[in-house]
């Protein structure tokens, strides 16, 4: 008889604790191979095909698109063949209590099944499959008959789903122990709405608090808050005259007024991510900004020189962005105070030893920022090759959690919104961002006369913790002296 096995939505890693469903890439009865794609979802990060540790055929879906799950939330059902030959005790269902199962992965069972062993973080079995087997057709036919998700066994890891439709936030009694929270998102969310988390019974595994919970929580708090301020506001308020026509007002959930027709959009994937960081850097970090303007008529000249060049010494274009993400790294090897992060908790400053450059690109999908990694190692074409690399598959929606994360410093070309100048916001836990304006021709006093030539301006962003106006201003001005006169750089190739 064919095992119906129950797919969660897995860990994808880098502390994401949800994803939006963007498009099935199976439907109901189809028959799906160990490590086949099964739906496409968005997280805060990127856009993330998510394979399916199960070969047999699909029985159920679980959400529309356009919904977002929790982790842990069933995906889909798939209806599994029992091993040909089996018998006995050999042939018994495996256990969702076996060791291969746990609080949050969603693989259990695979083992005995014909689990993938790898897949994403969170899920996928220990060992490797002894052998993929094909399920004859007669098989697949019955499986699907007869598993209509409660007409067979369904074997599931010890996760509990998060009820959805519930309104009513359950309380738990307060207790002096640690809170059962996991993610720091869910912990500055409640911070921000002043939910006391000690009082909240977590709907995820072993008690633990989701996003979800403290969602409830918010909007329990919100709808008590307008029901007091409208029966509060309701004996006061004035009748309208009949003669002067009133603007119709809807209240919004947070009590502020809006007008009738405004469009509310939610914050959450990529726009939502944003949000988050770029406020919890206002609210951590004092940050500061020098900007000075620079000459960077030889910079283009050299670059053109480079694209310019034949024979042996051609090679690929190199871009402007290429050019000063190399200049930031010699700077940075200048000035290893700004490669660095605060530790909070520790109250210490972080040197860190390599620079992982990131560099903001702006998508159909919102800002995201890709990082190069081991930039301080890279010369200018393979800093160049990386970006052109790096910058397609964000076009394409198609960057993983991976590459997008883990940077040091941060490189921002604002120029290509045609514009001089920006106070960027730092990129958490950043502690500097370099950012440039559009180069122009703009008059200019060069060898003492006046002069038409290239002009730049750039900005650095800092964390005044990490360093103090001295060490940011001479940062800078390298930046600028090698913008100006690139040969200052070959001291450092």
């Amino acid at each position: 008889m064919a095992q119906v096995l129950e797919f969660k939505l897995p860990d994808l890693g880098e502390g994401l604790t949800e994803a939006e469903i963007v498009r099935w890439l199976v439907e109901v009865g189809d028959v799906v191979a160990i490590d086949q794609p099964v739906v496409e979802v968005e997280t805060a990060k990127a856009m993330v095909e998510v394979p399916c540790p199960y070969g047999g055929v699909v029985t159920a879906r679980f959400g529309e698109e356009g919904t977002e799950l929790p982790v842990g939330a069933p995906l889909l059902t798939v209806a599994v063949g029992a091993p040909e030959g089996a018998s006995g005790p050999a042939a018994s269902p495996p256990s969702s209590s076996s060791p291969s199962s746990s609080g949050k992965g969603s693989g259990s069972g695979a083992e005995s099944s014909g689990g993938s062993g790898n897949v994403l973080v969170g899920y996928g079995t220990g060992a490797p499959a002894a052998r993929r087997r094909r399920i004859r057709p007669d098989r697949l036919d019955r499986a699907v008959a007869e598993a209509p998700v409660s007409g067979a066994p369904v074997v599931e890891a010890q996760v509990v789903e998060a009820p959805v439709a519930e309104v009513l936030v359950a309380e738990a009694p307060v207790s002096d122990g640690p809170v059962p929270v996991v993610s720091p998102l869910v912990r500055r969310l409640a911070r921000q709405h002043d939910i006391d988390l000690r009082r909240l019974a977590g709907s995820g595994p072993d008690g633990l608090i989701l996003r979800a919970d403290v969602d409830r929580a918010i909007r329990a708090a919100e709808e008590t808050a307008a029901a007091t301020a409208r029966a509060a506001q309701a004996p006061a308020r004035p009748r309208a005259k009949p003669s002067t026509p009133s603007v119709p007002v809807a209240a919004a959930p947070n009590g502020v007024a809006a007008a009738a027709g405004a469009e509310r959009i939610p914050l959450r994937g990529v726009r939502g991510a944003v949000a988050d960081k770029l406020s919890r850097s206002r609210t951590e970090i004092p940050d500061a900004t020098c900007w000075v303007d620079a000459d960077a008529t030889e910079l283009m000249a050299v670059r053109a020189a480079m694209n310019a060049a034949t024979g042996p010494s051609a090679g690929p274009k190199v871009s402007v962005l290429a050019l000063l993400a190399r200049i930031c790294t010699a700077a940075l090897a200048r000035f290893p105070e700004l490669n660095a992060t605060v530790d909070t908790e520790a109250r210490e400053i972080v040197r860190l030893p390599g620079v992982h450059l990131g560099f903001a690109a702006q998508t159909e999908r919102g800002l995201v920022v890709p990082v190069v990694r081991d930039a301080h190692t890279r010369n200018v074409e393979s800093i160049g090759a990386e970006i052109a690399r790096l910058t397609e598959l964000a076009r394409t929606g198609k960057l993983s959690p991976a590459q997008l994360t883990g940077g040091t410093f941060t490189l921002n070309n604002y120029g290509v919104f045609g514009v001089d100048g920006s106070t960027p916001i730092i990129n958490h836990p950043e502690a500097a961002m370099l950012g440039v304006g559009r180069i122009m021709p703009k008059p200019w006093v060069y060898q003492g006369e006046l002069a038409v030539r290239q002009v730049v301006q750039l900005s650095l962003t800092f964390d005044h913790r990490v360093c103090d106006g001295g060490t940011a201003g001479g940062f800078l001005r390298y930046v600028a002296d090698c913008v100006e006169q690139p040969a200052v750089l070959l001291r450092t190739l």
